[in-house]
Formats: structure tokens, C-alpha cells, sequence
């Protein structure tokens, strides 16, 4: 299978790659940052040789690089058949005190990114009736989050873009999951003074969604909560 990853230069992200590389399935990836996005791809192809893997960065926060990223992988003659909305960005504050804008870039990264590049491939999956996206939220799409104002907001608004989406794609047989992640050790946690082992590793979330797009096709999880055994941090 050809699997689009977004946000893949790091954390889970890359993890996701390594899962579905290690399956045997072809990756086109992207990222905003070139240089960290060429040592991934390096990495990648390094122990994956036998599997097609390609990437280009692209700054997913502006609607133009998210609909470029989507015709670039087009025009290699792909039309995948899972897509992972992982691309996001987190900024601490809350409703009363964050910067102003501050919604707005949210919004762009965690919401407007998996919106333009999914409508972007709409058309090819709708033909063929088969495929699976999957949106990468958090618990913070869920519930209030501490210090999360804008963040938790825009990961509300993926959820519901989710919900819409899964509801209009059902009659062309394309799957649509949620994945609602708690605290996984990323490198954004490397300096928080966490224990590792506190935490979700990035395979545990990258392991149950290669899992996911296993099931026979007339399965689909449309949303699945997973968070560190001791609990939300």
C-alpha cells in the first residue's frame, strides 16, 4: 500500500513511518523543516530498501503547501490509500492571556492542514471507493486542556472535522479514524523532566494504527483514546 504521512521528520511522525516501512508499505512523506525531513528520509531508506520512499518539506500551516504537498504526490502517479494527518503544533496559553493569533496559527497547523490535503485526495479516493484516513487529535480534543486555549480548540475542531468526514465518506467504503493520543515521549518531553517510562512511547501509537488499517473492510475504528497506564499527566 502507499501511505501519506505528514509531520514525519520526527517523533510520531517518523514512527509511523518506521511501522508502516517495516510492513512493507511505500511512503511519501512531508514536513515543514527540509533539513530534519532529509535525515528521516536518509534513516528510512537506510533500512527500508526495498520499499519506495519519497518526501518533500512543506509548510502545511499555509493552505497553498498543503494543497502543493497533495499534487506533488499526485503527479509521482500515486494515489494512496492511507493517509495520516499527523502535522501539528503546540503553543501554551490560555483563552484570556495567549497572543493574539495565536488561534489563527492553531488552527492553520492542526486543523487546516488535514483539511486541505484530505480534500486534495478526495476526488481519487471517492473513484476507487476504498482508503483510510486517519486524524491524529489528542485527549486535548476532548476535554479542556491545562494551558491549552487555542490548542486544545483547534484539536476539538479536528475532531469534528472527523466526525463530518466519516459520516460523508461511509457510502464510498473510505475509512475515517480519530486517534485521540495522551502524553507520548517525543522530544518536545525530553527536557519536561517526565520519566520516560512514564509515558506512551511513539510505537505504542504508531504500532496500533499500522493494526487499524488491517481490519477486513468492512471494519473501521472511528475513534480510539489512548493514554500513559497511570493517567493524563
Amino acid at each position: 500500500m502507499k501511505v501519506v504521512i505528514t509531520g514525519a521528520s520526527r517523533g510520531l511522525g517518523f514512527s509511523m513511518a518506521e511501522a508502516f516501512a517495516a510492513e512493507g508499505h511505500d511512503l511519501y512523506l512531508t514536513a515543514r523543516n527540509e533539513i530534519k525531513l532529509y535525515h528521516a528520509l536518509e534513516s528510512l531508506m537506510s533500512r527500508f530498501p526495498n520499499q519506495t520512499i519519497r518526501a518533500k518539506a512543506f509548510d502545511l500551516g499555509l493552505k497553498q503547501g498543503a494543497i502543493d504537498f497533495g499534487n506533488w504526490v499526485l503527479g509521482l502517479g500515486v494515489n494512496p490509500d492511507i493517509l495520516i494527518n499527523n502535522a501539528g503544533t503546540f503553543e501554551p496559553g490560555g483563552v484570556i492571556d495567549e497572543p493574539d493569533g495565536q488561534l489563527e496559527n492553531m488552527l492553520n497547523v492542526n486543523l487546516l492542514s488535514a483539511y486541505h490535503l484530505t480534500r486534495v485526495f478526495l476526488p481519487s479516493l471517492m473513484k476507487r471507493k476504498s482508503g483510510h484516513i486517519f486524524n491524529i487529535s489528542s485527549i486535548a480534543g476532548m476535554q479542556a486542556y491545562h494551558n491549552g486555549g487555542s490548542y486544545s480548540i483547534s484539536k476539538f475542531a479536528l475532531s469534528g472535522f472527523s466526525k463530518n468526514l466519516r459520516e460523508e465518506l461511509k457510502s464510498y467504503s473510505i475509512k475515517v479514524t480519530c486517534i485521540y493520543p495522551g502524553a507520548v515521549y517525543t522530544d518536545s518531553w525530553a527536557a519536561s523532566g517526565v520519566a520516560q517510562g512514564r509515558i506512551m512511547k511513539p510505537s505504542d501509537i504508531a504500532d496500533t494504527i499500522v493494526q487499524i488499517s488491517k481490519l477486513s473492510p468492512q471494519a473501521v475504528v472511528e475513534e480510539l483514546v489512548m493514554r500513559p497506564q497511570a493517567g493524563d499527566l
